[in-house]
């Protein structure tokens, strides 16, 4: 039985002041997130946002 995508996860204090939360594995395929992708992040109605960071496309 798969566990569910809406499960509660802590946030996680790493290094020097920087806070992480981990996303489950289904969701980061889902969305096709890859290690060090730059993602933009923002609070809207007491809701955070994480969008892929568009970048200047290389030649």
């Amino acid at each position: 039985m798969a566990r569910p995508t809406n499960s509660i996860r802590k946030l996680q204090k790493i290094g020097n002041g920087s806070l992480s939360v981990i996303i489950p594995a289904d969701i980061v395929r889902a969305l096709s997130l890859r290690e060090h992708q730059r993602m933009l992040v923002r609070k809207i109605n007491g809701a955070i946002v994480i969008r892929d960071a568009r970048t200047k496309k290389r030649k």
